[in-house]
């Protein structure tokens, strides 16, 4: 893509989404990504993936951080936008419309959606359903804090 993604969130401002689409190809196996509604970013040839040559078996979403515990302490490094799930729209991050496509092609909701976090006094994530957003899910964090070491 070569380029940042514009206009960004502030924290209790203005809010902004993007939609990522990824899909196999059910004729030549490729896994494509796709930006908004019309622009294909490009995609992983089949060879690449030996182990989703018929579909997935698992999908996640979400944030990860490197926490290579520097002087044995949790990193400061925040996952989304730095605030915790509880504080909801405008001030945590957020996916929703969670979906997946199917060996129909189609899109649908997943089932057994579930979530994880390793140190939720750190990093933590609220999933949630509601016919505006679908599956959704709040989640970050600051990294390390008074109750996260």
């Amino acid at each position: 893509m070569g380029a940042s993604i514009f206009p960004v969130s502030n924290y209790a401002g203005s809010q902004y989404d993007i939609s990522i689409l990824v899909w196999k190809d059910p004729k030549e196996g490729n896994w494509w990504m796709q930006f908004g509604n019309n622009n294909v970013l490009g995609y992983w040839p089949a060879p690449l993936f030996s182990y989703l040559a018929d579909s997935a078996s698992m999908i996640e979403w979400g944030g990860e951080v490197v926490n290579s515990e520097p002087d044995g302490e949790h990193t400061s490094t925040q996952m989304g936008s730095g605030h915790f799930p509880n504080e909801g729209f405008g001030k945590s991050s957020y996916f929703k419309n969670i979906q997946v496509v199917d060996g129909s092609n189609n899109l649908r909701a997943p089932k057994g959606l579930g979530i994880y976090t390793e140190a939720s006094s750190c990093y933590d994530v609220q999933k949630g359903y509601n016919s505006a957003w679908g599956n959704y899910f709040y989640y970050g964090g600051p990294g390390k804090n008074e109750d996260c070491s």
